[in-house]
């Protein structure tokens, strides 16, 4: 542009990293300063503060069934002046993800999930593909049930959801061993996540099952599914270049097309991308800084958020994580602001249900949590959280229609106290599993030849052998064990202490080590040494035993059934351990969801109707165990609790989820409020902050219309439980959908109340 005589020179803009900050991806002020596209740097940063983009998105017919003319796709597009973008059939179109698993959601509830995603706002579900719950065994294949991959895509077209769809063969998910199946682990020469030739044909047999399931239900076949992810985040592991590339090669032989994906922290995003498809990258929080390397690969295509983390996984032992509300809120406007397309991980985590979960391994092994609650949008249990509301009014601000009705709350129950009657010890439970393995030197439990020549991959594995003295036992056990002398025990290994003194005998006794496997690591080189079980010798006094017997423990169903047939013993005080505990839980007519909660119990698994629920261990985070009322049949239920160690009588059924060092858990309260007159306001708020989302005021026509959004206030009177509410804006007949944060721990829960002027509120 030219300047008219005498009229300043407007300085240049810094081009410095230094300068080059605050903010991503916005035109300059006036189109008349922005440079032609070829010339344009697509990444645009500078220190002035802009206002949000005022834009209003209306994509209510870009939805899965209501699409009928799909010539086109998902695209991307240019225009001097503003960053590129995406269009879907010619129309602008952001990615608003949250990621859903359907593996961790009972299939009963999976309506629920994806109608409390649209709800909130969301046009996307994405989920990943677990290969090792698909492929248990070789060539054996499991898409029924809670698998059913397919039911869950067509329901979220049903729904009106699009859907992206992470197919691994890896994908990390905190899963065990990152998805892969443990059968991989029995070749020695076999290298993970490369293209070794025995790898490389897994691979090929399993997409040869998956793919044509999935292929039909791409969105140029008039399927919901938008894109597909290549692998998974292979920049933090990068062994082998060729990799990625083969790995697109045999989805794009097998129909796979549209929009390819890859995705990679941003640190890392340039070497786990591969040509031809788009780089995408994870994150915690909108930076700046972030982008760098991804724009370095790709100037001139959209910005893909693969996961935006609103919160984070938990690990035995460990505090719990969580994000803060306006941590997610203002990175998810600052996406919106700049056109970023995002998937929120996890919109709805679920539960890591029987021994699915992975583990971390840094200072020690450290399994992940039965609970995969994340601190997500919903929690575990499918209840609404403050991020939920959130990012519902964040997303109603954007869209020109207004959003689905709110899903009503997910019920839950609280069943009677449930009193264990009997018990089994584990030693009198072995002649109910299958036979013994027998052999010279201990065997993992990945090479017992078990299942087919698969071995075991999940559960725990009992090796016996005999001793005719005591001494230093060393073993190196994956990944912790018990020892017992007969019956009596003598201590714990684990990957960290090997080392156990065996007392001195006078005759040849039994010596058992009872080996769980709490969870391959699922992320990083690791997962190549991911063996479980006795790994390698194990002496006494440096002298290597010999003549092992093997006991598989994969705790399936068929076992469970077996065992009630067993001379159970009826509980009449403390019993030993390990051991299997009976009892009952009388669910009625409608079975709802519920939790259990352990008390006195220290380390194990329940089991519901032969289901596996998970782990419990009181070494937290963890308190509560979900039970989804779709597991319970009317009436009676078996319920059956593995202990390892210390054994209690008492199970409690509640209503609430507890966790244990949390700092301010959210509750949310759906208030039916009816004010005749404003009043005097109460005192000051003390503990308790409250937060109004939505103020509906009944009209003389039936209808309804949005208020102003005022401050509440409230009391909470030191020692005392009632709040006291004062909101003298509301006229008599309104509706408020409000959240309420407590500076103490506090249950996470739903309720609906119905309140009148200066009322308490039961806390």
């Amino acid at each position: 542009m030219r300047l008219a005589a005498g009229q300043p020179r407007r300085p240049r803009p810094s081009l410095s990293w230094r300068r080059v900050l605050c903010v991503l991806f916005l035109p300059l002020v006036s189109s008349g300063f922005a440079p032609p596209v070829k010339q344009r740097n697509n990444f645009i940063f500078e220190h002035r503060k802009l206002h949000p983009n005022p834009r209003r998105f209306d994509w209510s017919h870009l939805t899965p069934r209501q699409l009928k003319n799909r010539s086109r796709g998902i695209q991307t597009e240019e225009r001097a002046g503003r960053n590129p973008y995406f269009t879907l059939e010619g129309h602008e179109f952001l990615i608003l993800g949250g990621s859903v698993h359907y593996f961790r959601v009972p299939r009963a509830s999976w309506r629920d999930r994806l109608l409390k995603l649209r709800a909130c706002g969301f046009n996307t579900v994405t989920t990943y593909v677990p290969w090792n719950l698909h492929e248990p065994q070789r060539g054996t294949f499991d898409f029924s049930g809670n698998l059913d991959l397919e039911a869950f895509i067509l329901l979220a077209e049903e729904v009106g959801l699009w859907v992206i769809l992470r197919p691994g063969p890896y994908i990390c998910s905190e899963m065990d061993l990152g998805g892969l199946p443990s059968w991989l682990l029995q070749d020695p020469t076999l290298q993970l996540r490369t293209t070794n030739r025995s790898f490389v044909n897994a691979v090929n047999k399993y997409f040869d099952h998956l793919i044509p399931r999935v292929a039909p239900l791409q969105y140029r076949r008039g399927g919901p599914i938008i894109a597909v992810q290549v692998e998974n985040e292979y920049g933090s592991f990068y062994k082998d270049k060729a990799y990625m590339p083969s790995l697109l090669r045999a989805l794009l032989q097998r129909g796979i097309g549209g929009l390819l994906l890859t995705a990679d922290s941003t640190e890392e995003v340039t070497r786990g991308h591969t040509n031809g498809v788009l780089a995408t990258i994870n994150m915690k929080g909108f930076k700046v800084d972030s982008f760098k390397h991804l724009y370095k690969l790709q100037s001139h295509k959209p910005i893909v958020i693969m996961e935006f983390w609103v919160g984070w996984f938990d690990t035995w032992g460990n505090d719990h994580k969580v994000v803060g509300v306006n941590e997610v809120e203002k990175s998810v406007s600052e996406f919106i602001r700049f056109g970023i397309s995002f998937n929120v991980y996890m919109f709805h985590g679920g539960t890591n249900f029987g021994f699915m979960n992975g583990a971390t391994s840094f200072e020690k092994h450290r399994g992940v949590t039965t609970s995969y609650d994340y601190d997500a949008v919903l929690t575990e249990a499918g209840d609404y959280t403050m991020k939920y509301f959130a990012l519902r009014n964040l997303f109603e601000s954007i869209l020109v229609r207004p959003l689905p009705p709110l899903p009503s709350p997910t019920p839950k129950t609280v069943y009677p106290s449930l009193k264990l009657s009997h018990y089994l010890p584990l030693w009198e439970a072995l002649p109910y599993l299958q036979r013994p393995v027998t052999s010279n030197v201990p065997l993992n439990m990945e090479n017992l030849p078990i299942n087919n020549g698969n071995g075991q991959s999940f559960g725990f594995a009992l090796y016996e052998m005999t001793v005719c003295s005591g001494g230093r036992l060393h073993a190196n056990a994956q990944d912790e064990a018990q020892v017992f002398l007969n019956e009596t025990s003598l201590g714990i290994l684990t990957d960290v202490y090997r080392d156990i003194d065996i007392p001195s005998i006078t005759e040849c006794q039994l010596l058992r080590i009872l080996v769980e496997n709490q969870g391959r690591v699922n992320f990083s080189w690791k997962i190549q040494n991911q063996q479980k079980g006795l790994i390698g010798p194990v002496t006494l006094d440096k002298i290597p035993l010999s003549r092992f017997t093997i006991y598989s423990l994969e705790l399936k169903m068929t076992f469970f059934k077996k065992l009630r047939s067993a001379p159970w013993r009826p509980l009449g005080g403390p019993s030993s351990s390990p051991a299997f505990h009976l009892g009952t839980l009388m669910a009625g007519s409608s079975p709802q969801d519920t939790f259990l909660q352990l008390p006195g119990w220290k380390h194990g698994c329940v089991f519901i109707n032969g289901r596996n629920l998970g782990r419990y261990w009181n070494i937290g985070p963890q308190e509560a165990l979900y039970l989804p009322g779709s597991w319970l049949q009317p009436g009676t239920n078996e319920i059956v609790l593995f202990e390892k160690e210390k054994s209690s009588s008492d199970i409690y059924s509640t209503d609430t989820r507890r966790q244990a060092r949390c700092c301010a858990w959210p509750r949310l309260l759906t208030l039916e409020l009816a004010f005749p007159s404003p009043g005097p306001p109460t005192t000051p708020p003390q503990d308790v902050a409250a937060e109004m989302h939505h103020i509906h005021s009944a009209s003389h026509h039936g209808g309804e219309r949005l208020l102003p959004t005022p401050s509440p206030t409230l009391d909470q009177p030191p020692g005392r439980s009632p709040l006291l509410l004062w909101l003298p804006e509301l006229q008599q007949g309104a509706r408020a959908e409000m959240m309420l944060t407590y500076s103490q721990a506090v249950p996470l829960c739903s309720h609906r109340l119905t309140v009148s002027w200066l009322q308490t509120l039961a806390a």
